[in-house]
This record gives structure tokens, C-alpha cells and sequence, in this order.
């Protein structure tokens, strides 16, 4: 439980630091299709990771991390591709960067772990 909260912490405070870059993209460098598909993304892994605390089941909150962890992922890419297009700066891009990689690897933790409760319980 205690990574849980630490990941819906984490992807909290990542998705207000994608809605302030988007700002940013938006106002200032004028970039609008990479920035969304990024905001989306961004935004998304902490949509999933609080949807999951309502789940019907056991599978279904493993399926909601499951999409966090893919969120992440697409983050990751996005962020990489606004970096290789020049509409971010290195140093922003290896903040987020670690950010994003840091969540993605407390969802892989705590998916593998819940897997292996659920496949020992079937």
C-alpha cells in the first residue's frame, strides 16, 4: 500500500509539472500536436493510478495500473521526441525525464507484485 500511495503522490505532482509544460509549449514555442499527445499522456498515468482505487476486482485494479504503466511509457516518448525536435531543453527534459522514469518504475513493482498475488490466488 505504501508504494501505491507514493506512485499516486508522485504521478500527482508529475501531471501538474505536464499541464505547466504544456502551458509553456503552447504559449511559447506555439507547438500544439506533440504538446497534446504529451498532456494526454502525461495526465493520464494519475488518471489510471486513481481510477484503480475503485476497482471491481483485483484483475481490474492490476488493468488500471497496467494503462498508468503504458501512460508512462508514451510519456516517455513524447518527452524524448519534443527533446530531439528542439521544443525542449535538456535540463527540462532530464527532470521529467527522471520523473516519469521513476513512476514508471514503482508501476512496474507494483504490478509484477499484484500479478504474482493474483496468479496465487487462481
Amino acid at each position: 500500500m505504501i508504494n501505491e500511495n507514493k506512485v499516486k503522490d508522485k504521478s500527482y505532482g508529475f501531471a501538474i509539472r505536464i499541464v505547466n509544460l504544456y502551458k509553456y509549449l503552447t504559449e511559447t514555442k506555439k507547438e500544439y500536436v506533440m504538446s497534446k499527445q504529451l498532456l494526454r499522456a502525461g495526465t493520464s498515468i494519475g488518471a489510471n493510478i486513481a481510477e484503480s482505487e475503485f476497482a471491481a476486482s483485483r484483475k481490474d485494479f492490476l488493468n488500471k495500473l497496467y494503462i498508468a504503466l503504458k501512460e508512462s511509457n508514451e510519456t516517455l516518448y513524447w518527452l524524448h521526441l519534443l527533446l530531439d525536435t528542439n521544443f525542449l531543453e535538456i535540463k527540462e527534459y532530464e527532470s521529467l525525464q527522471k520523473d516519469a522514469k521513476e513512476i514508471t518504475l514503482l508501476l512496474v513493482s507494483i504490478t509484477k507484485t499484484l500479478k504474482k498475488d493474483i496468479s496465487s490466488y487462481e
